[in-house]
C-alpha cells in the first residue's frame, strides 16, 4: 500500500533544483507523448520554456494534463519525483519577462525577451510520488 502523506508546497519545492531535466508526458489524442525538458524552479514555482511551435503545445492547448518523472540518484541508489497536475500557457507580457531573463539558455533558442518563439509553461501540480533513493515504495504526496 502506498503511504499518504501531507507536506506543504514549499517543504516539496525544495526536493528541485533551480533547473533539472525531466522527462515530461502530455497527449497527443488517445497517446502519450513523453520527451525531456528542463524544469526551471523560479520564484517557489516550476516553469518550462519552450518552442511556440513544438508539438507539445498543441498537446496542451488540446489537453492541458501532463505528467512528469525526475529520477533522483543518491550513491548507487535512485528514486525519483513524478508530478502530475495541469500546464497554464503563460501570455503575461510581464511574468514572461521576469522569467525569461532567469533562464540562463535563453539566448541559444530565443532572439529576445518578446520573441513570439518562446512559450513559458507553468505547471500547476495536483499531487506527486516521491521515491527516495534506495527506497522500494513512493509516498503519495497530495499538494
Amino acid at each position: 500500500m502506498v503511504k499518504q502523506k501531507l507536506i506543504s508546497r514549499i517543504t516539496f519545492l525544495r526536493k528541485f533544483k533551480s533547473m533539472q531535466m525531466v522527462h515530461f508526458a502530455t497527449i497527443d489524442g488517445k497517446k502519450p507523448r513523453v520527451r525531456p525538458v528542463t524544469l526551471l524552479k523560479i520564484k517557489g514555482k516550476l516553469w518550462i520554456a519552450t518552442g511556440t511551435k513544438d508539438s507539445k503545445i498543441k498537446h496542451l492547448k488540446d489537453n492541458k494534463n501532463i505528467e512528469f518523472c525526475q529520477l533522483l540518484l543518491k550513491g548507487e541508489n535512485m528514486g525519483y519525483i513524478r508530478g502530475r497536475g495541469v500546464v497554464k500557457i503563460v501570455k503575461d507580457k510581464k511574468t514572461r519577462v521576469v522569467i525569461a531573463k532567469k533562464i540562463p539558455f535563453f539566448k541559444m533558442f530565443w532572439q529576445d525577451l518578446n520573441d513570439p518563439a518562446y512559450s513559458l509553461l507553468e505547471i500547476i501540480l495536483k499531487d506527486a510520488d516521491y521515491m527516495r533513493p534506495g527506497k522500494m515504495i513512493p509516498e503519495k504526496i497530495k499538494l
